[in-house]
């Protein structure tokens, strides 16, 4: 498993890339994008990446950042027209 960590000053396309690349392979199953941890799963389930943003939920500047990274994400995803899917829970009290 590999674990990437990122802080408020993330690049939105830098990241948005690394994760397409990534969701690509044909290996990967699953984003469960789960608040400020993005999870990527193969098909037995086992984690294989986590992209951990340790960021304020409270800032707009930042949630608006995470919310074009998930479209950007999700987009990519759902082009790919295979059985790649994604889980969407990035906006959720408990991380307020």
């Amino acid at each position: 498993m590999k674990i990437f960590d990122f802080d408020e000053d993330f690049d939105v396309e830098q990241v948005s890339a690394q994760i397409n690349e990534i969701m690509s392979k044909w290996s990967v199953q699953l984003l469960d994008i789960a608040g400020p941890n993005w999870i990527i799963y193969n098909y037995e389930m086992e984690v294989k990446y986590i992209f951990k943003f340790q960021v304020d939920f409270n800032d707009l500047e930042v949630r608006i950042k995470l919310e074009d990274l998930k479209l950007n994400v999700i987009h990519h995803i759902e082009s790919l027209k295979d059985e790649t899917t994604y889980r969407d829970n990035l906006v959720n009290s408990v991380f307020f």
